[in-house]
């Protein structure tokens, strides 16, 4: 073989065997890169620790859930609580507890609708008498003295409000503003400040004092007055400037409060002349024509009518106070 055929030839074999290594070596790169990437897709979290940065991920988010829960079950039985008797009548400042209040309903209860039935009446007259005056009439009473002690509180709530930011402004602490209210303020307002001056005197926390003072008076202002200090407590702040803000938030609350009342005292003197109308007029009609309304008062038809006419008079009158019944 000619000499000047090897040389090339040989280096030829040589490029095809170099070139033969490359491309079984990228193959296999690329096949060991895919199981690579396979491995890591199935265990996206490296390192020697990774199952414990997991874990803990999973147990501070199932604390957080458990502190939410916590805390919403704890608002629903505070909301409950207030909506009990024993809140209502604490609400009502009545010192009459909640067993003595039950007691005096179910003898209401048994005399309304007791002397009724010794005078053999309809069982039905006696059973609406007693629902009616044994437990609609002191719950009824109850929740009047309620709605007034919260509306006498409402009116003066803000006077209050100015008297500790004048007093904060000309540098007053807070407890003595409190005093000034818990002195020289109108009652309801004037009591309430006393519980909490006297509740912080002998060293009860002033968010627990005022949380006390929204459970005898749960209002939204309470709740702001409350909320404010709070805040102040916890990240400081300008006191005299939050409280003031505060007092125009509650003006203007009692501004838009009056003004709905007077744009819907209309339609509550139609709604009372609607629902005072048939009893004036049956009066009326047994006063002029006692024979034409004899059978209304002597047979059980007549006392079935009347129940039945006397439900739907109430059914209808609470429909007309729920509708013109707006709360700001």
């Amino acid at each position: 073989m000619d000499e000047s055929f090897i040389l090339p030839g040989a280096l030829a074999l040589m490029v095809v065997l170099v070139g033969l290594l490359f491309i079984g070596g990228e193959d296999k790169t690329k096949k060991r890169a895919a199981a690579l990437g396979k491995k890591n897709s199935a265990q996206p979290d490296r390192g020697a620790f990774s199952f414990l940065k997991s874990d803990e991920g999973g147990s501070r988010r199932k604390q957080i859930e458990e502190s939410l829960g916590k805390l919403e079950e704890d608002q629903k039985d505070k909301k409950k609580k207030r909506k009990s008797l024993a809140s209502k009548l604490i609400q009502a400042n009545s010192t009459m507890k909640a067993q003595t209040f039950t007691m005096i309903s179910i003898i209401l209860a048994a005399f309304a609708g007791g002397l009724p039935f010794i005078m053999q009446q309809d069982w039905k007259l006696c059973v609406g008498l007693a629902i009616g005056v044994g437990f609609g009439l002191p719950r009824w009473i109850l929740n009047f003295r309620i709605n007034r002690r919260q509306t006498k509180f409402t009116a003066h709530f803000a006077d209050a409000m100015d008297i500790i930011v004048r007093g904060v402004r000309t540098g007053l602490p807070l407890g003595d503003c409190l005093k000034i209210i818990a002195h020289e303020s109108p009652e309801p307002v004037r009591t309430e400040f006393q519980l909490v001056v006297e509740g912080e005197s002998v060293g009860v926390p002033i968010e627990v004092c005022l949380e006390r003072m929204y459970e005898r008076i749960p209002l939204s202002e309470v709740n702001f007055f409350a909320t404010v200090l709070n805040i102040q407590r916890s990240t400081g702040g300008n006191l005299g400037e939050s409280l003031a803000n505060l007092s125009n938030v509650l003006r203007g609350r009692k501004v838009l409060r009056q003004k709905v009342k007077a744009l819907a005292a209309e339609a509550k003197m139609s709604a009372g002349i609607i629902a005072a109308l048939p009893p004036i007029l049956m009066l009326l009609i047994t006063v002029a024509s006692p024979d034409y309304m004899t059978e209304l008062y002597t047979t059980p038809t007549g006392h079935r009518n009347l129940m039945i006419g006397a439900g739907m008079m109430v059914f209808g009158t609470v429909i007309m106070k729920k509708m013109i019944n707006f709360k700001v």
